[in-house]
């Protein structure tokens, strides 16, 4: 059990830079946090694969903690590798959204045991005025290998955590709503980046994964500090005894957050913990 408080952190936007780094300043004040007796959880939209590597690099290994992946709808504890709550889509859902989700100029993306899945592998997206590999991106950065279906709604006889959509972020804020529609009093779905929509089970966030497992973790509310920067990071910062918004973040989250830091460029977890925490 900790003994001061808990720092939850999104990844994507917060913990890492830009160039998907985790800086060493940001590094090194983590690491102090957790020698002065704050247990850290990693809290993201990525798969437990894409959070074990961070994880690692933070010495939660060896201090404790835990991984909240599929923006809640999985909960592992760090050290011990124990499941400490899931709730995934059932095969119907998951079947009838890949069904929907044909027709709609959106890539498909997700995951089975140390598989990435899609309908095209070659598939990008524009971001910015260029091609982005996307599928490439996200296998890589997840440590996933790849595998073509060309049909994902026959192929899933099992029940999954997510199901990840990419499109140009124009695309998208046209979309979405069609593409929510159907599941709105069925599933959750949310964006979790300008060109990222994806659905999960119903209820689940970052912030009801946490409430399933604050007393397995041994930590409370009120002594929670969360840092985050998108959507899907709002019902964690409202739960936590002081929620931050990146420099960064959207304006939505910055207007519930409590307090706004720097931006993940810079260093704005470890200028907080600096000034208030260690």
């Amino acid at each position: 059990m900790n003994n001061k408080g808990t720092l939850v952190l999104d990844i994507d936007g917060t913990l890492l830079s830009s160039e998907k780094k985790l800086t060493k300043r940001t590094k090194e004040a983590l690491i102090e946090a957790q020698k002065q007796g704050w247990l850290l959880i990693l809290a993201s939209g990525r798969p437990v694969n894409g959070l074990m590597r961070f994880a690692r690099e933070l010495k939660m290994d060896a201090f404790g903690g835990a991984l909240v992946a599929f923006n809640g709808s999985k909960v592992v504890d760090m050290r011990s590798g124990e499941v400490l709550f899931e709730q995934p889509m059932s095969v119907s859902e998951g079947k009838a959204v890949l069904e929907h989700l044909k027709n709609f100029d959106v890539i498909v993306l997700i995951d089975h045991d140390e598989y990435m899945l899609t309908n095209d592998v070659y598939r990008t997206i524009e971001q910015n005025g260029r091609d982005f590999a996307v599928i490439e991106y996200e296998s890589r950065s997840n440590n996933y290998l790849l595998c073509e279906k060309r049909d994902l709604a026959t192929f899933v006889d099992f029940p999954l955590n997510k199901i990840l959509t990419a499109a140009t972020p124009a695309y998208l804020q046209a979309h979405w709503k069609e593409m929510a529609a159907p599941f709105q009093d069925r599933l959750n779905s949310m964006f979790t980046a300008d060109f990222y929509f994806e659905f999960t089970a119903k209820g689940i966030d970052k912030a009801q994964a946490l409430r399933k497992t604050m007393e397995k973790l041994g930590c409370r509310p009120e002594d929670m500090i969360a840092f985050g920067d998108a959507q899907n990071d709002r019902s964690m910062l409202e739960m936590a005894g002081v929620g931050i918004a990146m420099g960064n973040a959207t304006d939505e989250l910055k207007q519930v957050a409590d307090v706004i830091t720097c931006s993940n460029d810079e260093d704005g977890i470890a200028v907080y913990l600096e000034e208030h925490v260690l």
